[in-house]
C-alpha cells in the first residue's frame, strides 16, 4: 500500500488508505477538485491548499497520524518544479517554463521500465510529480537523487522528506498522465490497520463520500474536514464554498476544532438549515465532521439539536455570506481572481509600451492606468463624442491601492516626465503671478488688474478657496486646459479647497467627471470671482484600509463610478523580490516628446468610430456579465466604467497619430476589466450590500401587511421581531387577537406557533389589509 490519502482530525494530519483505482480517480475527478485547480491555475495560489493531499512516500504512525513518520513506503514519490531565471519578464516566464515543461513527459516514459513508474501527472502550478518504486537499498534522498539522474531532471530539495505531501490534480488525461494498478497493492499490515480504526468513514462509502477534502489556510496552520458531498451545490454555489466564506467572515477564517467545534457547527447548522430545507439528511451531507471518526455521533446530535429550534427564515449571516460570495465571482467575471487582477494584453500600444517600460512587470498595469490623468492635462478645447452622442473631455481622476511599502511610488517618474513641459510652462507664469501680488500688496492699494493670460496647470495640495476657482478660471480662460494634481495619499486631496473635508472632495469629484460649472461669485471688487467647468485631472495613492475608509460615503452615490482604480498585489514568488527600475532619461524622454506633441496639438470635438463601435460592444457584454452574475453593484459601475476606458481608448488615438490599433482596443477592453476588477474588490461587497438594502426599503415603502410579511407558521417572538424591524412600537398583542378574531389565524398549541388559515391566505393571499 503506497497511496495515502491525508485528512485532518482536529489540528492533526492523518493518513487513510487509497484501496483501488476507482477511489483514487473519485477523489481526484469531483467537481470541487476540478474548480480548485482551475483556480489555482488562475493564480489564486490560497486556494491550493484545498487540493486533495497525497502521501506516497511513507506509513502512517500506529496512530494513523502522518506527522514524524520514519518508516518509508514501498514506493517515493518526487517532486519536479521548475523555476524560472529573476531577470525575466512575466512573459518570458512563462515561455521558459512552457519550453521547460514540454519534454519531460516522454523523457519519464521512456524509462518507464527502468524507473518502476506507477504514477505520473501534472501539478497544479508549474512541474510534475511522479512515483516510482522504492529502491531499497537507498535511502529517501538517494532514491530521488538517483531517479533525477536517470531521467536528467532536478527534483525539488524542498520536498525529499518521507512525509511530503503532495498536492493532487485532477483525473482528467492531460493531469493524470500514467497510472499503474500496483500503487494500491497491499502489502503491509500497517496499511491495513489503519484502514481499519482511522478512516474518516466507512469502505462501503470510502469511494463516494471522500470526494475531496475540504480545508482552509489559518496562518502556518492548515486543517481540513471530511465533508460527504463536496459537489452539492446551493443556486449553482458549492456548499464548501459557503462554508469557507463564512469561517471567513465569522471565525477569521478558522474552521472549529477542539473547544469550539460544537459552539461553531451548531452555529453554522443555524445559519444553514433554511438553504438544506431544514433536512437532517441534507445537513449530514454538506457540513463537515470536525470531530473526525470518533466523534461521528456527536456531530449528528449538534447538526440535529439547530434543526429542532424555531424556524426564522433566512438568516441575516447567510445574507451576507451569499452577498459576499456573489461579489467574490463579480469580481473573478472581469477576468482575474480574488487575488490576480486580469493579465495585460501582451502587445501593448506604443505609448503605454513606452511608459511602462523602466518599471518591473508586476508593476505595469498601475503605471499604465496612472498615467492618463498626466496625458489629458495636454488636452486643451477637445471633446469626444461617445455612441449615445454625448460630448465628453477627457477626464482621468486615478487612485491606485495598494499595501504599504509596496512600491506605489513607481507611477512617479513617468507621469514626472509626461508633465515635464506643462511644469516648464507654470515656472514664468507663477513668477508673474508673484511680481503682480508684490506690485500690489493690499486690497485698497491695486492699482493693476491681474493678468488675464496667466495659466497655472500644475497644483500643489494646500490651496485656498479662492486658489482653486482662480486656477479652474484662468485654466478655461486660456484654451480650455486642465488643472492636475498628484498626492502622495488620497487624504491629502482634503487640502486642495479650504474647507478641507471628504464630502467637499467627493462633489469635486462628481462635478469633474461632468465637467460641471465650477467656481465662486463675490461681491467684492477685490475678492476672486468666476464660474466655469470644473477641468481637474489628478493621481492619488493610498491603502486598502484608508481607501474604504476615506470613501466610505461615496461608494453608492456616484463618486465611486468616476474614478479609476489601479492595485499592485504581489504574490509569493515576487513579494521578496528588490525592485529595480529603469533609468529615465533624455532618451526617454525623446521618445516621449511626440506623443505629447500631438495631445497637444488636438482641438475641438474629435470622433473615432471604431472606439465608439468597441465601447457599445464592451456595454453589452457588461450587461450580460451583470445579469450571468446577479451582481448590481457590478451593473452600476460597469457603466462609467465603459466611458473611462473609451476614453482611454480616444486618448491613445491622438497619441498615435489618429491612428487605431488593434493593440489599442485591447489595452481598452482589458483596462475596463481591470478598472472594474480593482472597484469590485475592494468596493464591490459594500455597494452590494448598500443597493440591496436599497431596494429593500423601496419594496417595503407604503403601508404594510405585516401577516404577509410573516411565514404561514410563525411564533410570538418571530411576530414581535417583525413589528420592530417596521418601526411599529407596542407588543401587538391587540392586532393578533384581531387576528384571530376575523379567522385570519389560529393558534396551534401542539406547535406553540400562530398558523395563517386557508381562508385568509385565499382571500389576501400579498395584498394589504
Amino acid at each position: 500500500m503506497s497511496a495515502f490519502l491525508i485528512y485532518f482530525q482536529g489540528k492533526a494530519k492523518m493518513m487513510r488508505p487509497v484501496l483501488n483505482r476507482e477511489e483514487y480517480l473519485a477523489l481526484r475527478g469531483s467537481e470541487r477538485q476540478k474548480a480548485i485547480v482551475k483556480l489555482v491555475r488562475e493564480g489564486d495560489k490560497l486556494q491550493k491548499n484545498k487540493l486533495v493531499q497525497m502521501n506516497y512516500s511513507c506509513m502512517p504512525n500506529e496512530d494513523g497520524s502522518l506527522k514524524g513518520s520514519k518508516q518509508p513506503s514501498s514506493t517515493v514519490g518526487m517532486d519536479i518544479d521548475f523555476v524560472a531565471p529573476a531577470d525575466l519578464s512575466a512573459e518570458e516566464a512563462r515561455e521558459w517554463l512552457d519550453k521547460q515543461m514540454q519534454g519531460v513527459p516522454d523523457r519519464v516514459m521512456a524509462k518507464r521500465e527502468e524507473l518502476g513508474l506507477l504514477m505520473l501527472e501534472r501539478s497544479a502550478s508549474k512541474g510534475y510529480h511522479l512515483v516510482f518504486r522504492r529502491r531499497e537499498d537507498l535511502s529517501q534522498e538517494d532514491n530521488l537523487r538517483w531517479a533525477s539522474e536517470l531521467l536528467g531532471v532536478k527534483f525539488d530539495e524542498g520536498a525529499k522528506d518521507v512525509t511530503r505531501v503532495f498536492f493532487t490534480t485532477t483525473a482528467d488525461k492531460d493531469d493524470l498522465l500514467f497510472l499503474d494498478d500496483k500503487l494500491f497493492e497491499v502489502g503491509n499490515a500497517t496499511a491495513l490497520q489503519c484502514y481499519s480504526s482511522n478512516s474518516p468513514i466507512s469502505k462501503s462509502t470510502s469511494q463516494q463520500d471522500n470526494g475531496s477534502t475540504s480545508q482552509q489556510d489559518n496562518g502556518s496552520t492548515s486543517r481540513q474536514a471530511i465533508a460527504h458531498d463536496p459537489d452539492a451545490k446551493y443556486k449553482d454555489i458549492l456548499f464548501s464554498d459557503i462554508i469557507d466564506k463564512y469561517f471567513e467572515l465569522f471565525n477569521e477564517g478558522k474552521t472549529p476544532i477542539e473547544g469550539d467545534r460544537n459552539v461553531l457547527t451548531y452555529e453554522l447548522s443555524m445559519t444553514l438549515r433554511p438553504i438544506c430545507e431544514y433536512s437532517l439528511a441534507k445537513m449530514l451531507a454538506v457540513i463537515p465532521n470536525y470531530w473526525g471518526p470518533s466523534g461521528e455521533e456527536e456531530w449528528r446530535k449538534t447538526i440535529d439539536n439547530a434543526l429542532k429550534e424555531p424556524r426564522r427564515g433566512m438568516p441575516y449571516r447567510l445574507r451576507q455570506v451569499l452577498a459576499a460570495l456573489k461579489t467574490q465571482a463579480a469580481v473573478k467575471a472581469c477576468g482575474g481572481t480574488m487575488n490576480t487582477p486580469p493579465p495585460m494584453p501582451k502587445r501593448l500600444p506604443p505609448l503605454i509600451k513606452l511608459l511602462t517600460s523602466k518599471v518591473p512587470w508586476y508593476y505595469k498595469p498601475a503605471v499604465a492606468n496612472a498615467v492618463f490623468p498626466a496625458l489629458a492635462a495636454h488636452l486643451h478645447g477637445v471633446k469626444f463624442s461617445y455612441w449615445d452622442n454625448v460630448e465628453h473631455e477627457a477626464t482621468f481622476m486615478h487612485v491606485l491601492i495598494g499595501r504599504q511599502s509596496i512600491g506605489k511610488g513607481s507611477i512617479k517618474k513617468p507621469i514626472e516626465f509626461i508633465m515635464e513641459d506643462i511644469r516648464q510652462r507654470d515656472i514664468p507664469n507663477r513668477q508673474r503671478e508673484a511680481e503682480w501680488k508684490q506690485k500690489n500688496p493690499g486690497a485698497k492699494q491695486k492699482k493693476d488688474p491681474r493678468p488675464t493670460d496667466i495659466c497655472i496647470q500644475m497644483l500643489i495640495d494646500n490651496l485656498t478657496d479662492a486658489v482653486f476657482n482662480q486656477r479652474i478660471v484662468d485654466a478655461h480662460n486660456n484654451g480650455e486646459r486642465y488643472i492636475y494634481t498628484i498626492v502622495d495619499e488620497v487624504e491629502a486631496l482634503k487640502k486642495v479647497t479650504s474647507r478641507n473635508n471628504v464630502d467637499e472632495v467627493g462633489l469635486l469629484i462628481r462635478k469633474a467627471f461632468d465637467n460641471s460649472l465650477a467656481g465662486q461669485e463675490r461681491v467684492g471688487a477685490d475678492s476672486v470671482s468666476g464660474i466655469a467647468p470644473l477641468r481637474w485631472n489628478f493621481n492619488a495613492s493610498t491603502t486598502p484600509p484608508n481607501a474604504r475608509k476615506f470613501f466610505y460615503k461615496m461608494v453608492n452615490d456616484g463618486t465611486m463610478s468616476r474614478l479609476d482604480i489601479s492595485t499592485i498585489i504581489l504574490n509569493d514568488d515576487n513579494d521578496d523580490e528588490a525592485p529595480i527600475m529603469g533609468i529615465y532619461d533624455q532618451n526617454f524622454a525623446a521618445e516621449l516628446k511626440p506623443y505629447i506633441d500631438r495631445l497637444e496639438a488636438a482641438n475641438g470635438s474629435i470622433e473615432c468610430p471604431q472606439a465608439k463601435k468597441l465601447s457599445q460592444e464592451m456595454r453589452g457584454e457588461n450587461k450580460e456579465t451583470a445579469r450571468l452574475y446577479e451582481s448590481e453593484a457590478y451593473k452600476i459601475l460597469s457603466y462609467r466604467a465603459n466611458v473611462i476606458a473609451w476614453l482611454k481608448g480616444m486618448v491613445l488615438y491622438v497619441a498615435h497619430g489618429y491612428s487605431w490599433s488593434k493593440a489599442i482596443a485591447d489595452f481598452v477592453e482589458w483596462s475596463e476589466r481591470y478598472n472594474l476588477w480593482c472597484k469590485m474588490l475592494y468596493f464591490g461587497q459594500q455597494l452590494e450590500k448598500e443597493l440591496h438594502e436599497e431596494k429593500e426599503m423601496q419594496q417595503q415603502s407604503g403601508p404594510q401587511n405585516l401577516l404577509n410579511l410573516l411565514p404561514d407558521e410563525f411564533s410570538k417572538e418571530q411576530y414581535r421581531q417583525m413589528r420592530a424591524s417596521q418601526g411599529r412600537k407596542g407588543d401587538g398583542d391587540s392586532t393578533l387577537r384581531t387576528w384571530m378574531a376575523r379567522d385570519y389565524i389560529f393558534f396551534d398549541e401542539v406547535s406553540n406557533c400562530y398558523c395563517k388559515t386557508e381562508q385568509y391566505k385565499r382571500k389576501f393571499g400579498e395584498t394589504s389589509l
